[in-house]
């Protein structure tokens, strides 16, 4: 089947794009999460917190939230799920799962131009979601549209140039490359509420020469409000930054009426996200690279176990790539279209549950990175300051990181063959057990370093307070040998007595801070003193180095 010809009858694409949120002023000390500051926003904010069908009445659960939750091992259950609303009492809405969700219900439709004079597309919103997590600085927006009777090219198309937080470069002609020429959101009148700017080239440059920070298309940032980039001029009560590769992660279902006469390039073009084949390619439909690096594709992208012409959903193949997981099947089977029991409930709820988790625990794992990167750029070894505030921002990446790894960090999702193995082929190719181990040897280090510097500092003011006690233990005994009083002032007036005590009180005070002051070179004059080795000529030089000036 050529991919000019072919039909995708149902068309579904989710996007999921993972960003940091940036603390702001007090936000710290409040320890306000971000989901009540967006909440607290009310009709300011178009977002709503979704109480779906876990967190609401009993009678808004059916048997698709059933099959959803039993498909997750009890850890992660409590993880997305929570304990539920009746272990928890009156505080169930703020206490229940670790994870948040806000929709907007304002935009209907999206109008899609893939490039410059051609007709655009018009996509149904299936819903706009932001994902907050309990103690962990991330967002990560959802988006999912669908269509009906698109060519596999278009569908190829779309999945490739959609998701896309800015511009890569520009074509010689002005025009954004790789991106869709125009993206609109339009209301549920159909009004346009917002449009990109991807084609002005000059907003973008401009913006990275400022703030050495790329510049989120304005349908994006629109998307996002009232959040808002950390590196705009806006004002926002949340702020976020790029944390990830600018094309979000997606996922993709389509249903066709005959995916056994997809070719070998079809499938490597949908599972690599690389677009349709160009046109002019002289009905060839050459591999999108080469067949050397190719040659391991189904061993390493496909999912074949229901790739057969039996079962309830025939010739139905999974391809992951840790950047895309995408399912294609049969559009005749009942069961593969089922939005409550089959192949598209699973790919909506289940399987996006798995892609969720993985790229979760991705973007945190970096995010905490970058949390080191950044407190290291802000240290000032000469700044007492600077190296409080250091220590601070470690230990509490480190405390952040115990936390995350108990409470969302795991291999095993479910024990369904089907969901275990595609989280495995996805946390696979995210790479996520080497970034795992590798952030948390940074922070062991930096943590080790720390307990290191306070062992040091530690065994310092040990070293300091030894050398004090050992020269004043000197005047003490010589003072108070037999309980003997240098001056006999006992009959003396009270006036004349407390003059004679701030004396020795002020020159005690003075010959200990001055003690202190030199209790480094005074400890060397002690080793130099009890060394064995040493003849008396050369503890006596020793001794000398005390007052000796210190060298620049």
């Amino acid at each position: 089947m050529d991919a000019s010809t072919a039909t995708v009858e149902h068309f579904r694409q989710v996007l999921l794009w993972p960003l940091r949120l940036v603390p702001g002023a007090g936000d710290e000390a409040s320890r306000v999460t971000p989901w009540h500051r967006l909440r607290d926003l009310g009709e300011a904010s178009p977002w709503r917190e979704v109480v779906d069908e876990y967190t609401g009445s009993a009678d808004q659960f059916h048997e698709r939230h059933y099959n959803e939750f039993v498909t997750f091992l009890p850890y992660v259950q409590r993880f997305l799920y929570g304990e539920g609303r009746a272990a928890l009492g009156a505080n169930a809405r703020d206490a229940d799962s670790p994870m948040r969700v806000f929709r907007r219900r304002d935009i209907g439709q999206a109008r899609l131009t893939l490039r410059p004079g051609l007709a655009p597309v018009l996509v149904d919103i299936v819903h706009i979601d932001l994902y907050f997590f309990l103690d962990v600085d991330l967002v990560l927006l959802n988006v999912e549209v669908s269509a009906d009777h698109l060519p596999l090219a278009l569908a190829q198309e779309l999945m490739y140039r959609f998701g896309r937080g800015y511009p890569a470069g520009w074509q010689a002609d002005g025009n954004a490359m790789h991106c869709l020429a125009d993206v609109e959101w339009l209301g549920h009148a159909g009004q346009v509420l917002a449009r990109s700017d991807a084609q002005q080239r000059e907003l973008f440059l401009a913006h990275v020469a400022k703030h050495r920070a790329p510049r989120i298309a304005s349908h994006w940032a629109y998307l996002l409000q009232p959040l808002v980039s950390d590196h705009s001029d806006q004002d926002g009560p949340l702020r976020y930054r790029q944390i990830e590769y600018y094309r979000m992660p997606l996922m993709a279902y389509l249903a066709l009426d005959n995916p056994r006469a997809l070719t070998r390039n079809d499938f490597v073009r949908l599972g690599l996200v690389t677009g349709a084949a160009e046109a002019g390619s002289g009905g060839t439909d050459p591999l999108p690279y080469a067949e050397n690096h190719l040659s391991d594709f189904e061993a390493k992208y496909c999912y074949d176990r229901f790739w057969t012409n039996g079962g309830a959903a025939p010739n139905t193949r999974y391809l992951c790539s840790g950047h895309a997981m995408v399912v294609v099947g049969d559009a005749r089977s009942e069961f593969y279209r089922c939005r409550y029991r089959g192949v598209l409930s699973q790919f909506r709820h289940q399987h996006f549950l798995l892609f969720l988790i993985a790229h979760f625990q991705k973007a945190a794992l970096l995010m905490y990175s970058d949390k080191m990167v950044e407190a290291l750029q802000g240290l000032r070894v000469e700044d007492v300051g600077s190296v409080r505030r250091f220590k601070r921002s470690i230990r509490a990446s480190f405390a952040g990181f115990l936390r995350f790894t108990h409470r969302y960090w795991f291999h095993e999702v479910a024990e369904q063959a089907q969901a275990r193995a595609l989280f495995s082929m996805c946390a696979s190719h995210l790479g996520l057990d080497p970034l795992y181990a590798e952030v948390k040897e940074r922070i062991a280090d930096m943590n080790s370093y720390l307990e290191a510097d306070s062992l040091r500092r530690q065994a310092n003011t040990v070293v300091r307070l030894t050398v004090v006690t050992i020269f004043g233990l000197i005047g003490t005994v010589s003072t108070g040998f037999l309980g003997m009083n240098l001056l006999a002032e006992a009959e003396a007036p009270r006036l004349h007595k407390l003059a004679i005590f701030s004396v020795v009180f002020l020159l005690t005070l003075a010959l200990t801070v001055y003690t202190m002051a030199k209790s480094k070179r005074l400890s060397d004059f002690l080793d130099a003193l009890s060394d064995e080795r040493l003849n008396i000529w050369q503890k006596c030089k020793a001794f000398g180095l005390v007052w000796r000036p210190q060298a620049d």
